[in-house]
């Protein structure tokens, strides 16, 4: 009934903002066990949180060993290897020292096109619709990255980016050519963290092309673009590792878990570059950066911090999360899928826990203790598995479950439920 973590890692946490409040970037932790109510999202019991804001508490990620790492070695192989160079690359004994210095040969290279598919050209194409996003709160500051969708300044980010400026707070925008703008939230959903705001008195911006996160491939090669740690206008490249990889980054107070089938990829992603792109080698935006998973590593005083990127970062695919989008640009209240049950895991699937009276799953015979092992034939591993696959269709779209009772396979067509109804 539990899920837990491999060990030696942070589970996936916030890719970013980057700032004073993010002094660890990479989030708290939770238990990883627990059920999900009627939207099929996860609860975590209470647990202890590390000393931090208030509006940092209220969304944190699950616990887990970490495996340490020495910074101090890395650190040190990059000086000390200089150093070690120097000590044996020491003129021989008896060589004049007054002898005649080499000179190196200067090449005449002349710039020639970005090849078409080559990082080159993706990042020449998606630059100009990347902006850094700085945050100002009550609690402090951070940065992010968004995705310019509109001429007149209508931009895509991840809700985490800017939950800061919640009560109160400012939020600025700087554009590709150097300028900036202020910004105000058009639209917020934390159950897939995205957040749509608006830029002022801003025209001619170039709005991202957005693409199909449906036609990936794993070992497909994506480019990730953001403002890691404040660097803005930072590009990076590598492949699609996984696709639909359930990722929960924690839940509200209410219980409600950010949790979506993400994209995951080895292409650097660190904090700050929350909001940014994930981008195909035509550059059209695929996926929206937004958490990673991070090694802990040991600090020359003793402590344990995290590491920054290992290789394992994950974006929000564009598909699921474009109805939302165009939700909040409306001004309109998202709404989310679901079956109208609470889950736990179990061995082969989603443990049912509690069926919703006059629900989508109750309609169709679903009870307490049923295991869900699969929809529309795509295997369910889990509790997260179950609420990643549920929240990547829409209100109102036919799937068909597949769960187990007592041993004995069944299956129903049902229409999903909207959380717009509930209550």
């Amino acid at each position: 009934m539990s899920s837990t973590p491999p060990p030696g890692f942070h589970d996936d946490t916030p890719a970013g903002p980057h700032g004073d409040r993010y002094g660890d970037p990479y989030g708290g932790s939770s238990s990883g066990s627990g059920h999900s109510d009627a939207y099929g999202d996860r609860q975590a019991p209470p647990r202890p949180q590390p000393d931090r804001p208030e509006k940092q508490r209220r969304r944190t990620g699950l616990a887990a060993a970490v495996v340490l790492t020495s910074l101090l070695v890395g650190g040190g192989a990059g000086l000390g290897g200089a150093a070690v160079w120097d000590a044996t690359h020491d003129e021989p004994a008896g060589t004049s020292s007054a002898s005649s210095p080499a000179t190196s040969t200067v090449a005449d290279q002349t710039t020639s096109p970005a090849a078409d598919g080559s990082v080159e050209s993706v990042a020449q194409k998606v630059l100009p619709s990347v902006v850094k996003i700085d945050v100002t709160g009550q609690e402090g500051t951070a940065s992010g990255s968004g995705i310019i969708l509109s001429a007149d300044g209508t931009i895509l980010t991840n809700n985490h980016v800017v939950e800061l400026a919640e009560s109160g707070g400012t939020l600025e925008v700087s554009f590709a050519d150097g300028s900036s703008a202020d910004a105000e939230v058009l639209g917020t959903d934390p159950l897939t963290d995205t957040a749509v705001i608006q830029a002022s008195d801003v025209s001619d911006l170039t709005a991202a092309t957005i693409g199909k996160s449906a036609n990936l491939g794993v070992g497909e090669g994506v480019v990730a673009v953001g403002s890691p740690f404040g660097l803005d206008a930072t590009v990076t490249s590598g492949i699609v590792s996984a696709l639909d990889r359930p990722v929960n980054v924690g839940s509200d107070d209410e219980g409600n878990s950010t949790t979506y089938p993400a994209i995951q990829t080895d292409a650097a992603i660190n904090p700050g570059n929350s909001g940014g792109p994930l981008v195909d080698m035509t550059g059209a935006v695929v996926g929206i950066n937004s958490s990673i998973r991070t090694a802990a590593s040991q600090s020359p005083f003793g402590s344990s911090e995290p590491s920054g990127s290992i290789g394992l970062g994950f974006a929000i695919p564009i598909d699921e999360v474009m109805p939302i989008v165009d939700q909040m640009a409306a001004g309109e209240t998202p709404t989310h899928a679901r079956l109208g049950i609470r889950v736990g895991d179990a061995e082969d699937g989603a443990e049912v826990v509690q069926v919703t009276e006059g629900s989508t799953a109750d309609q169709a015979g679903m009870e307490a203790g049923d295991v869900i092992t699969a929809i529309d034939g795509q295997r369910i591993a889990g509790g997260d598995s179950l609420v990643a696959t549920i929240r990547s269709y829409r209100p109102g779209d036919t799937v068909t479950v597949t769960w187990e009772r007592d041993g004995e396979p069944q299956d129903a067509q049902v229409t999903l439920d909207s959380d717009a109804t509930e209550g």
